[in-house]
């Protein structure tokens, strides 16, 4: 099947497509990238959904608008992906989260995704999965991280135990024992473990008035030096204590965090590259310290996608602080890096449309049970290509 995953991340750097055609199912599953494309969001709609994941209130008018407003750019980041390639049969869509509150038993967690994939299939023509992450907060999970079942069935090594290791907005985990291990099966396991660029993006976006939106390849981070008290101080925060299974989100590593991580830095007087270079540490280092307290032992390899994987100056520092084992990225074991998130939300749409096949991992998410994900809307005609008003 051809299938279209879409995502925008809490970095909202825009709308990541991906065109995939897929078959198998777990330990058979095949995933062909044909095309992928970074969609950005118009300036004015960017600037809301920051807002409102930073905590703006909204009139349910306004919060409808605003549904709808995404759901248009999504639908148009599936029909300009496809343009130069066969029509795709389906659309994963992950949608815009605006907030994500984890559970706090006997309570069950929270997380909205706006972008409404009834009006994705109505302007598209095509089926679309959308919502996925509810079912697995209605097991009592998390509702993320949902892209580990994939990095099992696609990255997993007979011989080598891997991380791979997303660094989007917020950086997320799946750990992969080697598939010769006899125990394999109880210690794969997965995990928010913190902020990845977000925090590095807001600090840029407000050291260039706007100008810069991120540090391109960490190059001016890279002149500066990092401040090791500052980052031994941010990892005491509560998160980074807590054992999986864990998520987060802009609510807890957004503006007003990085506004105390500010205050915290001015008994330091730090140029604008050191406190670049101090942000990536600490997202360096909670990933670092995250394995070392939580894993069963440290990886062979990590295998780096997401936005991060292009931070070459963040690379580097991964690599001197795993210096025992291998940092790539998933490039170069073959699966496209940038676009992987995607992927994976495509090849969840696929699981639960033609297979009702389960798409998450409890041992990862917390939940009691595995769940096929996603809702399914089909369109209201077959033409296709309508307009969202």
């Amino acid at each position: 099947m051809r299938v279209v995953g879409l995502i925008s991340g809490t970095s909202v750097d825009g709308i990541d497509a991906a065109l995939v055609d897929i078959e198998g199912m777990d330990s058979d599953l095949q995933v062909n990238f044909l095309a992928g494309e970074t969609y950005p969001y118009p300036e004015d709609l960017r600037a809301q959904i920051l807002a409102v994941g930073e905590g703006e209130p909204l009139s349910m008018e306004e919060f409808a608008r605003l549904d709808r407003a995404i759901a248009r750019q999504f639908s148009l980041a599936a029909q300009n992906i496809q343009r130069d390639h066969s029509p795709a049969q389906l659309i994963g869509s992950h949608g815009q989260t605006v907030f994500h509150q984890p559970p706090s038993p006997p309570s069950l967690g929270y997380s909205l995704q706006l972008g409404r994939g009834e009006l994705i299939a109505h302007a598209t023509g095509l089926p679309v999965v959308s919502n996925l992450r509810a079912a697995d907060i209605a097991a009592g999970g998390q509702g993320a991280p949902l892209v580990s079942k994939i990095d099992l069935c696609l990255l997993g090594h007979q011989s080598t135990d891997r991380c791979v290791q997303n660094i989007g907005g917020i950086g997320n985990v799946t750990y992969l024992p080697a598939r010769a291990r006899a125990e394999r099966e109880t210690l794969i396991c997965g995990w928010d473990t913190g902020p990845g660029n977000m925090l590095l993006d807001l600090a840029v976006q407000k050291l260039t008035n706007g100008r810069q939106t991120y540090d391109s390849e960490g190059s001016w981070a890279a002149q500066g030096k990092p401040c090791d008290p500052l980052v031994r101080q941010w990892l005491k925060q509560d998160f980074f204590q807590q054992k999986p299974p864990k998520s987060t989100g802009r609510e807890l590593f957004g503006q007003t965090y990085l506004q105390q991580c500010q205050k915290d830095a001015t008994v330091y007087s730090l140029s604008a590259a050191d406190w670049l270079a101090t942000l990536t540490e600490l997202t360096v280092a909670s990933i670092v310290r995250s394995y070392q307290a939580f894993l069963p032992q440290m990886p062979d390899e990590v295998l780096l996608c997401g936005g991060g994987s292009r931070n070459t100056y963040l690379k580097q520092r991964l690599q001197a602080q795993l210096a025992s084992t291998t940092v790539l990225t998933t490039d170069e074991v073959g699966l496209n890096s940038e676009f992987k998130e995607a992927i994976a939300f495509a090849v969840l749409a696929y699981w639960k449309f033609e297979l009702a096949f389960a798409g998450n991992l409890p041992q990862v998410t917390g939940a009691k049970q595995s769940k096929a994900l996603g809702d399914v809307h089909y369109p209201t005609t077959e033409t296709g290509q309508l307009e969202i008003k």
